[in-house]
């Protein structure tokens, strides 16, 4: 299928090969429906568990079995829904679908609440996890005990988990609204989408790209209030979920499951403005190439080589990936070109309730699915497919060399494994390139990349610590004070050549990952450590880099990273990606 702007094809029109297969985990419904029962009846079960789970060495290990039969079962039960509403967000199947599923497992979370209380009150758990038959679970009862102080007890953390699905209420109203609600209308006659607004805001003419930015933004600008309601919600219930398991904040509740101290967050943010000098200077440098009389905020996004015309089709795109990740070696490169193009990991085109954006989710069982809406007129979609590919990667060699119980690593190392595989990529294109012109668009597009990921991210993680440390001291989340304070941090990020328009703030309401609190900081710390890996990848060979992929969860994130040559904790990381930066920009002027 050639993917047009043009027109958005329904779900059934999509041919089969560029749909995931979603058969490894149920064929139909139907098996779904039926496993799902069978989830159901584990509740019952839990109740011969409960008071016994450490009371001998043997009640604890079958214990640990049967919760590694549950959890893997609701895992699986999951994705299959998830990644079928994922497609299709309209689609009342699969929103009933996702319905039960929730229902379902929220029942299991309450009936299971009693197992981490139980192993903290445990004389024995820690000394039992020591012998050869527990080395399977050893990794989760560590990360387990390690939250101790932080567990409420079973009759409490039962009513907490009796509240999981409501919690979900902000982020799923917010999917609805924006996804499926919300009507954008058309510009030139083409649609304008959640996915396509990137494409308007590069588009050539600046008329264009402010009818399209206007007409985008006036859509949020209906729904404001609703969307700030939404969000302050959001924020509210981390900060009740902090205080009532004894956090001192949200954003310490946020990171210490992960072991990852607040500094690394707060000296992320504070190395990033030391950069100011250079970021600005990189939308100065932007106002020049482009022939600007005035840098609006609708032309932040436009490529400084917008000259450059490359279409590149979806199955040239993985060729490219494949080549681009040979330092990793054949098996990495095969696996993954396989999935993308033979094995039907990836659902590759936009359909009509489609989710926006891309993700790559795996599980312990079946394929480590990709979600894309790939546009073969944007080079930023082969990086795309190289960045949720590395996310891919990583669940790969994770479930293969590690035990249900300890294979799924964290965000934060995840972020390292995606844009990892976007560096190499760009360093190869950038190699293979004779033309002065394609080395200025890729320069540019680097450029682009890092102050998306690195800059961006930042300054998203800072509004975030910003709302939730405001909502903690008692000042109120409005409308009024959300706009205020995305409204400074674009002044600080963007410097003085950026001129804003009245609804530029309303940007703030449409970022998903804000309600998933803290979490896209680690964008910007897993592009500084991928930057560092890289070289160290192409000086000493792939083997500790390898080794880190399949560590997956089995240590702490900080620890896997340091094995693997890179300490997060320290500045450096963040220097030396701020660097190259500068040095990417030194090099863009000199092809002027």
């Amino acid at each position: 299928m050639k993917n047009a702007v043009k027109g958005i094809p329904e779900r059934r029109n999509i041919p089969e090969k560029d749909t995931w297969d979603l058969s490894l985990l149920y064929e139909n419904t139907a098996d779904f429906k039926a496993d799902l029962k069978k989830l159901n009846s584990h509740i019952a079960e839990a109740s011969a568990f409960k008071g016994k789970f450490t009371k001998t060495k043997q009640s604890f290990l079958s214990s640990l079995k049967w919760l590694d039969e549950v959890g893997l079962l609701s895992e699986r039960l999951g994705n299959y829904a998830f990644l079928n509403y994922s497609t299709e967000i309209n689609n009342p199947e699969y929103q009933t679908l996702v319905g039960m599923y929730q229902q379902t497992a929220t029942n299991v979370q309450a009936a299971i609440s009693f197992f981490e209380p139980e192993v903290l009150e445990s004389e024995n758990a820690e000394k039992w996890m020591e012998e050869p038959e527990f080395a399977p679970y050893k990794r989760s009862l560590q990360k387990i005990l390690h939250l101790k102080g932080h567990i409420l007890s079973d009759k409490e953390e039962a009513i907490l988990a009796m509240g999981a699905e409501l919690q979900a209420s902000p982020s799923n109203a917010f999917e609805a609204l924006t996804d499926v609600d919300m009507d954008f209308g058309k510009i030139n006659g083409r649609n304008l989408t959640q996915s396509t607004f990137q494409v308007f805001l590069h588009n050539p003419s600046k008329n264009t790209r402010r009818k399209a930015y206007m007409q985008f933004y006036s859509v949020f600008q209906n729904h404001a209030e609703t969307l700030a309601s939404l969000y302050s919600s959001s924020v509210k219930q981390d900060i009740f979920n902090a205080r009532v398991r004894n956090f001192g904040s949200s954003l310490d509740a946020a990171l210490y499951g992960d072991n990852i101290p607040s500094s690394v967050y707060e000296n992320l943010i504070k190395t990033v403005h030391s950069a100011f000098p250079e970021l600005h200077r990189y939308y100065s440098l932007k106002k020049k190439i482009c022939g600007l009389d005035e840098l609006n905020h609708y032309d932040a996004y436009l490529p400084m080589a917008r000259d450059i015309k490359k279409r590149t089709t979806y199955e040239d795109a993985c060729k490219i990936v494949k080549k681009a990740l040979a330092v990793l070696g054949s098996e990495y490169t095969d696996t993954l070109y396989n999935g993308l193009t033979r094995d039907r990991w990836a659902d590759v085109y936009e359909n009509k309730g489609k989710r926006s954006g891309a993700f790559s989710s795996g599980g312990y069982i079946g394929n480590p699915y990709i979600l894309l809406n790939y546009q073969e007129g944007l080079i930023g979609d082969v990086f795309t497919i190289a960045h949720e590919g590395g996310h891919s990667m990583h669940t790969y060699y994770s479930k293969q060399n590690n035990p249900f119980s300890c294979y799924n690593y964290t965000i934060f190392e995840a972020e390292v494994a995606s844009t990892f595989n976007e560096t190499l990529l760009f360093d190869y294109l950038i190699e293979n390139e004779a033309s002065s012109n394609v080395k200025k668009y890729l320069i540019s597009k680097q450029l682009d990349d890092i102050v998306a990921t690195l800059f961006r991210q930042a300054m998203f993680a800072e509004f975030e610590l910003v709302c939730h440390r405001n909502q903690e001291e008692g000042k109120i989340l409005t409308l009024s004070s959300i706009r205020e304070i995305y409204r400074d941090l674009l002044r600080k990020y963007f410097g003085d050549e950026m001129v804003f328009e009245e609804c530029s703030d309303l940007e703030c309401l449409r970022i998903p990952h804000f309600y998933n609190a803290f979490y896209v900081y680690k964008y910007a710390t897993g592009i500084s450590a991928a930057i560092s890996l890289v070289r160290s990848v192409k000086e000493n060979g792939n083997k500790k880099y390898l080794e880190f992929l399949k560590s997956g969860g089995s240590k702490w994130p900080l620890e896997s990273l340091r094995l693997a040559g890179v300490d997060m904790s320290k500045s450096k990381p963040i220097k030396d990606a701020i660097l190259k930066f500068s040095s990417l920009l030194d090099a863009r002027e000199k092809l002027m």
